[in-house]
């Protein structure tokens, strides 16, 4: 079989997706790492966003996440296509596709549900990029700079951050495009390695345990940055 044969098939669409979306995990641990500097004022005081501020550009202008930047958005539309297109052959085809079982109503409501659930994470993701990831790569931010880094402008995300997340229907949508996400991690996470081969028992009720807390503690961290700066928790 030929390599274009192979990744147009079922099979093949199923691994592009486990791998595509093994990557954008770990971009979501890098994420919502740099993401977590905003609660730096809890241990710094007198912060004021610096932390967090540095951390978004070294995120954004150091040239390793930059180039995997790149890489990870092919991924992220790539996983996005080849999800659609394996949803629409699951409900021509009435299987369960790439799910695995997570109970029976579990699993029957996420294979129903799949295209909704995508479709929340992808409006969740294009507001995201209006309000954050477009200004701070195409200008339109206010910069800032610090006493230990003359002559270093830094683009001021945290207060962009504090500004946008005082809308409240930005908030409710950031909360259900977090909710969405954790339950498609939940299921992703262990389907991935499952396609990958790994069947054995003991590891994948591993897997799984790692799975669901992982999407709820990643989806929980998320979620918790517009509702704080909503509820005034943190503040410019």
């Amino acid at each position: 079989m030929k390599w274009s044969e192979f990744f147009t098939s079922s099979v093949g669409k199923k691994l592009v997706m486990s791998i595509t979306g093994l990557s954008l995990i770990l971009f979501l641990i890098v994420h919502v790492t740099v993401n977590a500097c905003m609660w730096a004022k809890i241990f710094v005081p007198g912060d004021n966003g610096e932390v967090f501020n540095k951390a978004a550009h070294w995120l954004g202008q150091t040239l390793v996440p930059r180039v995997l930047e790149i890489g990870l958005f092919l991924f992220f539309i790539i996983h996005i296509v080849q999800g659609y297109v394996l949803e629409v052959k699951n409900r021509s085809y009435r299987s369960t596709g790439y799910a695995v079982k997570m109970g029976a109503k579990g699993s029957k409501w996420y294979r129903k549900s799949m295209g909704l659930l995508g479709t929340l994470i992808f409006l969740f993701l294009v507001v995201h990029i209006a309000d954050f990831w477009i200004p701070s790569r195409f200008g339109g931010l206010n910069e800032v700079q610090y006493p230990d880094m003359p002559g270093r402008t830094y683009h001021e995300l945290y207060g962009k951050m504090i500004e946008v997340f005082q809308n409240k229907w930005v908030v409710i949508l950031y909360i259900v495009g977090c909710i969405s996400l954790a339950w498609h991690l939940i299921h992703g996470f262990q389907s991935a390695f499952r396609t990958l081969g790994v069947s054995n028992k003991k590891y994948l009720a591993l897997l799984n345990s790692t799975g669901i807390g992982f999407s709820i503690i990643v989806s929980l961290l998320f979620a918790m940055m517009p509702v704080s700066a909503y509820l005034g928790w943190v503040t410019l």
